[in-house]
């Protein structure tokens, strides 16, 4: 059996924590930009807002009802993902970090303990003690069964937050009541084919032949159906290297000199070149891209982009930023107010299997990984933006995404550690 962890409005709940006597009232967490909501509490949705919504829409919604608005803080959500991922560790052997709300464990031989709804749920309140984030779970024979669980007992009080698909009744019971299109694995274009074949349930998908969705899917859809009719299939682990890698902003203020243009990149490029450091992989294409405010129709419009492609498939900050450079000053045009750029690392391999190049400019490769795992290392103990190349620039750039509501880093800066009145 597979146990789902999904943390509550996971963002917003971590405000909470750190925010006394907003409980019951709605809560929003913005982007990174403060120009979308991007986390809702069930008392904000109750209001007509949505994921997604862009704030200047909605900003008479949220000031007539007083909503809170939270700047996001991904440093202290992360943290706070780490402590209940710690907290699982003790508790279960085998558990699979899927997202930074999410986890996948195998409760295989757990039965042995006692109903394994009781022993979530004591895991549950365990982590609400500790963190005081509310869970929700779901147990099933597969993941996919597992996430529609974990849903069932976030939206029904009834389930105590643990909900048990552990019999065939409870799982065609699950698929018949279930949205089609809510199904991890069925993206907008398959919902759509499966619509056209008359399919409107996840119940009437899985009654399906095998033979019959072989001939009219590809594998992962195959995959799914095996997942539905409770036969474990996908392995969560595959998906961890990601086979692209994009960081991407809009600006606090539009820009239009090449310089500012040029530190953007930079950040952005030495992001993706962490995330592939941090997934043992890398990464042969650079692509950079560049945008005008598509809001001002006013201004002259531009958008474009090219990528660069690497000899050796690296890792290494200094050339994947090198390489960013080169394009950007390609795609830079005199004249245009910049909103947003951002960068797209791709054909990302394993970084076990590097293959080297006769005529490589780079002669001292092992040094270079030692330096960039050092800089890591620095970075993470004591902030992001430590040690970094000299093009990004400072955090007090004009373009650098707005943030005015954000919460301090109260899990991993003593400077805003957390202070309590007695």
């Amino acid at each position: 059996m597979w146990a789902l962890i999904d943390c509550n409005s996971f963002f917003c709940s971590v405000e909470k924590v750190f925010h006394p006597g907003l409980n019951g009232k709605p809560v929003c967490v913005l982007s990174s930009n403060d120009g979308n909501i991007v986390a809702l509490t069930p008392e904000a949705k109750a209001l007509g807002l949505h994921r997604g919504d862009p704030v200047f829409k909605v900003k008479s919604i949220l000031e007539a009802n007083k909503v809170n608005i939270f700047s996001s803080n991904l440093m202290l959500y992360a943290a706070m993902s780490r402590r209940i991922l710690s907290i699982l560790r003790k508790e279960i052997m085998q558990v699979e970090n899927y997202s930074i709300e999410e986890s996948f464990c195998n409760l295989h031989g757990y039965e042995k303990m006692g109903p394994l709804d009781s022993f979530m749920r004591n895991i549950v309140e365990k982590i609400r003690l500790y963190t005081d984030i509310p869970v929700s779970v779901g147990i099933a024979p597969s993941k996919t069964l597992a996430k529609m669980g974990s849903k069932y007992a976030k939206q029904y009080a009834g389930y105590r937050s643990v909900c048990l698909i552990d019999t065939e009744e409870k799982r065609r019971k699950a698929l018949e009541l279930f949205d089609l299109a809510d199904v991890w694995g069925i993206g907008p274009r398959t919902f759509d084919k499966l619509c056209d074949y008359g399919i409107r349930t996840p119940l009437e998908l899985a009654d399906k032949s095998e033979t019959w969705v072989k001939q009219r899917f590809s594998l992962p859809m195959v995959r799914t159906w095996h997942e539905l009719n409770g036969r474990p299939c996908i392995d969560t682990t595959e998906t961890n290297q990601k086979q692209s890698i994009c960081t991407s902003r809009s600006f606090g203020q539009m820009i239009t000199e090449l310089d500012d243009l040029k530190a953007s990149v930079a950040n952005f490029a030495a992001s993706c070149a962490n995330k592939l450091r941090g997934q043992h992989s890398v990464a042969k294409a650079v692509t950079v891209f560049v945008m005008s405010n598509r809001f001002r129709e006013d201004m002259e419009q531009y958008y474009n982009s090219a990528t660069y492609l690497i000899e050796v498939p690296t890792a290494d900050t200094i050339e994947i930023t090198e390489a960013a450079m080169q394009v950007t000053e390609t795609l830079y045009k005199k004249g245009i107010w910049y909103k947003k750029s951002g960068v797209v690392l791709s054909e990302i391999a394993s970084d076990k299997h590097q293959v080297g190049h006769l005529f490589d400019t780079i002669q001292n490769r092992p040094e270079r990984r030692k330096l960039m795992d050092a800089i890591d290392t620095i970075n993470q103990r004591y902030g992001v933006h430590t040690v970094q190349l000299a093009v990004a620039g400072s955090e007090t750039e004009e373009w650098k995404s707005k943030s005015e509501q954000r919460s301090p880093n109260y899990l991993t800066d003593l400077d805003d550690i957390l202070t309590i009145q007695i």
